[in-house]
């Protein structure tokens, strides 16, 4: 984890990069295919889902969700995933959800900078990476 400042244009300018956000994508997307078979179950993408502890903070602090509760939500942000509800989720699924997620996050966010902690691996973390390439080459 690392503490980063970003803002809506870092995440913009990355999702349209679309080069970096497509290897950023489908490298993740091959690390939770555990299976190798170019599609995501529910399982392979639970783990996913709980890395995002939706219900498991508030405001930084721990908390300790009702099990049924947490299960729906995982089970509704499955289903967000899976545009054809075929029980899985496949490469272009999986990249058109996240771009829309990270598009809702980028409009939340808006344009002043803000400080965040992102763990190594997020995209989030990847954006600012980026940004901070495209910083160094355009200044040398």
């Amino acid at each position: 984890m690392s503490v980063e400042v970003l803002d809506a244009a870092t995440i913009f300018n990355f999702v349209e990069d679309e080069e970096a956000f497509n290897v950023s994508i489908c490298d993740h997307f091959a690390n939770l295919d555990t299976d190798h078979d170019g599609l995501l179950s529910y399982a392979e993408m639970l783990k996913e889902l709980q890395s995002l502890r939706v219900f498991e903070t508030h405001f930084g602090i721990d908390m300790k969700p009702d099990p049924g509760e947490l299960a729906h939500v995982y089970d509704s942000l499955f289903m967000q995933f899976d545009h054809d509800s075929n029980g899985t989720v496949d490469l272009e699924e999986f990249k058109g959800e996240t771009k829309q997620m990270m598009l809702a996050m980028a409009n939340g966010l808006g344009f002043l900078p803000v400080q965040m902690v992102l763990e190594e691996d997020s995209f989030l973390k990847k954006a600012v990476d980026r940004e901070s390439i495209m910083t160094r080459v355009t200044t040398i």
